[in-house]
């Protein structure tokens, strides 16, 4: 048998400690947010029948979907995205769901494809939905609640791109030709922001437009302004708690998709330039095309990997005030009972506490404590067993005080 490979899988990652940490405080404050918006959660399972996922997602999609036969001869494939097995969910308990039902769904997906810098073949997707409403409340909804997730998670600046795929349809349909349709000017002005005007303009010529016809096109969407919709979606999104700054019309915003019916739009931290941190919008049709029953949605999918690291840059995490961690350590096994029942009493006091399970050699459980960066250590001897008592050590300033053990909570806090 071959030796084992002792790491990940190319695309695939763990999560140390100090990492998981903080990918679980951003996750735990965009919970907080999302129910405090009424969402409810929902999770489907990581293997879905392969044919629920391929045929969804386009050609080159699929080619990502990983896919393999199971010990029972199943055809199986890894969750690619929420969405698609959102739509089976939403089909197979139809009648068990309320109409407008609100989810959120956090789980991680998998796609086959070649890992980079920033993209991995696991990764986490976080998303909100709104199902069975057209109504523009439910798309202000959305981005009050995507505003102040991203505030609870300690974000100064937010910033939410909007606009309405209407505005861009109508905007740009005199431009289109037999040989040049209406999604593939949409595609190019997408790419605005990564290309610059002249490459927008170059792609649309490349695709068949005159020149002329390409700056003119450009020229008119980056004159458009909202439609009425988009106003009372935006006017709907302030009074939920949006500020006008935080909120703005950006009338070349494509959102590549071609499913976006209506209202699309991007947040982003202004400070951070590595890209947006999530997007979403308005598509009335994919859920009937995934299902066959008309269920029209409203959401968004926020790049987790991305917020943490946004939040890493900008020392967010510098300021989590977690509880400091107190290690007790095992003198000799006469003392042993007694510093056990210690760490127990603590813990019922809401302390986070590490037993030592080390008997003696108290150096050298202080110099664990000291790399596990434990801000107290309580030891407790013969003589502290016999008064009652403890020493409670800072090992940040070393200095250390024998005190009634009832007077613990006094020191540490």
């Amino acid at each position: 048998m071959a030796a084992p490979i002792l790491q990940p899988l190319k695309g695939f990652r763990d999560f140390l400690p100090a990492d998981k940490r903080k990918r679980d405080y951003i996750r735990s404050k965009i919970i907080e947010s999302f129910e405090h918006f009424g969402f409810e959660p929902l999770e489907t399972p990581t293997l879905e029948y392969a044919s629920l996922l391929l045929g969804k997602y386009g050609i080159e999609a699929d080619k990502l979907v990983y896919q393999f036969e199971d010990n029972g001869g199943r055809h199986c494939a890894l969750r690619y995205d929420q969405t698609v097995p959102t739509a089976r969910v939403l089909t197979q308990y139809q009648h068990e769901l309320p109409k407008y039902f609100r989810r959120y769904q956090i789980q991680n997906v998998f796609r086959a494809e070649k890992p980079q810098k920033g993209r991995f073949r696991e990764f986490t997707q976080c998303d909100i939905d709104i199902f069975g409403s057209t109504s523009y409340i439910a798309d202000a909804e959305i981005l009050a609640c995507v505003y102040a997730t991203f505030k609870n998670i300690g974000f100064d600046e937010v910033l939410l791109k909007i606009n309405d795929r209407q505005v861009l349809m109508e905007t740009l349909k005199p431009f289109t030709q037999e040989f040049v349709d209406i999604f593939s000017i949409i595609q190019s002005i997408d790419k605005l922001d990564k290309i610059s005007a002249d490459g927008v303009i170059a792609e649309l010529e490349s695709k068949g437009l005159q020149k002329e016809q390409a700056i003119v096109a450009l020229t008119a969407i980056n004159n458009a302004q909202p439609n009425d919709q988009l106003q009372k979606i935006m006017h709907s999104a302030h009074v939920l708690g949006v500020p006008q700054s935080s909120m703005q019309f950006c009338a070349t915003l494509a959102r590549g998709l071609d499913y976006y019916t209506g209202m699309i739009f991007e947040v982003s931290v202004p400070v951070y330039t590595a890209g947006s941190l999530g997007g979403g919008g308005r598509y009335d049709n994919l859920i009937k095309q995934l299902s066959g029953i008309e269920i029209p949605a409203v959401g968004v999918g926020l790049g987790f990997n991305r917020i943490v690291e946004a939040a890493e840059t900008l020392g967010i995490f510098s300021h989590i005030k977690l509880k400091p961690l107190v290690m007790v350590t095992l003198f000799s096994d006469e003392q042993l009972n007694y510093a056990l029942s210690i760490a127990s009493w603590l813990r019922s006091k809401d302390i986070l506490v590490e037993v030592i399970p080390q008997v003696g050699d108290v150096g050298k459980q202080l110099k664990l404590a000291s790399q596990k960066g434990a801000p107290f250590v309580i030891i407790a001897g013969q003589d502290e067993q016999r008064d009652g008592t403890v020493i409670v050590k800072n090992m940040a300033s070393g200095q250390q005080h024998t005190i009634a053990k009832e007077k613990i909570l006094d020191i540490i806090s």
